[in-house]
């Protein structure tokens, strides 16, 4: 590992405030792991992950890292490939060679010019989360509901809507 990844985490740790309960942990380059993994403390990952990665801290993937699965962590900074949803408690950082095959669920996204997320991007707590999947729901109630009235709303046919 070079000095700049951990000018990198070390900038990244200090923007957090946070350090992890259990040590940092580190799946270095040339190292694959299969199944899923789950930390307590930081994770650092420059290797190759074949599962899940869960931890209750902060995560940095690095640029030559590959993970196949989904991610969840409390803040993340990822330079390398996800191929899998990742969600986010607070903080996603992206960088210039950062590559997402899935969907981000995040509370405050930073992307570099040059990342790039092939994917959905949820944005907002967990709660604005499940409202605005609520708000769905309704939409397309409302949408199939339409139809049944021959495409015009009971509103837009000035009908009185009892509730």
């Amino acid at each position: 590992m070079s000095w700049l990844f951990f000018d990198f985490f070390i900038m990244f740790k200090a923007s957090t405030g946070k350090e992890g309960a259990g040590g940092d942990t580190v799946i270095a380059n040339g190292v694959k792991v299969e199944g899923d993994f789950q930390s307590q403390g930081n994770l650092i990952i420059e290797g190759e992950v074949l599962g899940n990665v869960k931890t209750a801290a902060d995560l940095y993937v690095g640029e030559r890292a590959r993970i196949h699965a989904n991610v969840s962590a409390t803040n993340a900074r990822v330079s390398g490939e996800i191929r899998g949803n990742v969600k986010i408690k607070e903080k996603l950082e992206l960088t210039p060679t950062s590559r997402i095959f899935g969907d981000a669920h995040t509370k405050i996204l930073i992307v570099e010019a040059g990342a790039m997320i092939n994917g959905k991007i949820i944005m907002g707590s967990e709660e604005e989360a499940a409202a605005a999947k609520a708000a769905e729901r309704v939409d397309k109630a409302n949408e199939g509901l339409s139809l049944l009235l021959g495409g015009r709303s009971r509103s837009e046919k000035g009908e009185k809507i009892k509730l």
